[in-house]
């Protein structure tokens, strides 16, 4: 009786101590990929809306003209037409404005807003 109350209690604190362990460990992060099409004037993102985290968003410019994709404070590099360029930010709950910063290009329609869950 003694060797099982023994292994009953070893188990318990294994049980335990596991059970301690899996609630330290890393808080899980969200990563993402938007697939962006710039065309002239314009922006396409494969989704409107994220979870928070890590964001990549894959640009292809699609147009006839240069174009960037800025959005909270980052800004991809400025790609010709044909070209891909990546950009990845981490990125809180909230609402987010992007735009193309090349010349007048955000006044022309390259811009809107991504739903941060």
């Amino acid at each position: 009786m003694k060797l099982y109350s023994t292994a009953l209690v070893a188990g318990l604190l294994l049980a335990l101590v596991g059970a301690s362990g899996a609630a330290a460990g890393p808080a899980v992060t969200h990563s993402t990929t938007v697939r962006v099409k710039a065309t002239d004037f314009h922006y396409m993102l494969s989704v409107k809306s994220v979870h928070h985290g890590r964001v990549t968003f894959v640009l292809r410019n699609a147009g006839h003209a240069s174009h960037n994709f800025a959005i909270a404070g980052h800004k991809s590099k400025t790609i010709a037409p044909g070209r891909t360029t990546r950009l990845t930010v981490t990125l809180k709950r909230g609402r987010y404005p992007y735009k193309c910063t090349v010349d007048s290009h955000a006044e022309l329609g390259m811009k809107g807003v991504l739903r941060v869950t």
